[in-house]
């Protein structure tokens, strides 16, 4: 079952939900007025549906063994503020880093303290976590169960409003380097079930957010979709802040 959507994210999400966005898009720049801009032209990386690397987020649960030293291995929980605690050695940075990338973390932690550090780390199965804003019945962060859609999850957060824009369904995703992509897909044919369309199978910590009708503007657009987020998110395009 989702989770129950709450106006105010915790720490952990919030933070989680920040990494997606952490990379700076633009420069800041005098506030000026900006011709109206589709979608397109925002300074986002092109999107890709190859599947980087997974970066660890606060939150996940690992499993860290070491093979010289079974009596070390331990579960731990990523913190809020992205380390991990282990035994003999200082708090560890996982946030943000592959497994792989922390697995060679913490051999170099534990060179003083190990002969042999080698170390394993693995991901135990986490919920799809996203987040749904916009005009939908009960915007929010949710726990998806299992795989599941872009319709499926607006669905899940209370369905389309009757001045849903669903044919200019915005979805953000975190993309190779942590950069955040963005692309439009139009579900009000997949709901009338008109023709085939892409639904955007979602991924950990995706952003779905639903325009309302009528904003034909881009400066218009995309400050409802940053006073809807969790997250400062600003960017700049040309002359203009937004």
């Amino acid at each position: 079952m989702p989770r129950s959507p709450s106006p105010l994210l915790s720490r952990r999400a919030a933070l989680a939900l920040g990494l997606v966005l952490a990379t700076p898009l633009g420069l800041a720049t005098p506030l000026g007025a900006a011709a109206a801009q589709p979608f397109v032209d925002l300074p986002y990386a092109s999107w890709t549906d190859d599947e980087p690397q997974y970066r660890l987020f606060p939150g996940d649960e690992l499993d860290i063994a070491f093979g010289s030293a079974p009596e070390l291995n331990k579960t731990v929980i990523v913190q809020p503020d992205g380390r991990i605690e282990l035994p003999l050695v200082a708090p560890q940075m996982a946030a943000d880093r592959t497994t792989s990338e922390l697995e060679d973390a913490l051999a170099r932690a534990y060179v003083g303290v190990l002969l042999r550090p080698d170390v394993t780390v693995s991901v135990r199965a986490q919920p799809l976590r996203v987040f749904v804003g916009g005009d939908v019945g009960k915007p929010g962060v949710y726990d998806m169960p299992g795989d599941i859609d872009a319709l499926r999850a607006i669905i899940e957060a209370g369905g389309f409003e009757t001045s849903s824009n669903m044919a200019k369904v915005v979805i953000i995703r975190r993309g190779r380097g942590g950069r955040p992509m963005m692309k439009t897909v139009n579900l009000r044919i997949a709901a009338k079930g008109a023709a085939p369309v892409d639904l955007v199978p979602l991924r950990r910590f995706d952003i779905v957010y639903v325009p309302k009708s009528g904003l034909a503007s881009f400066s218009a657009v995309m400050s409802q979709i940053r006073d809807s987020l969790p997250i400062t998110f600003n960017y700049a395009l040309g002359s203009a802040i937004y």
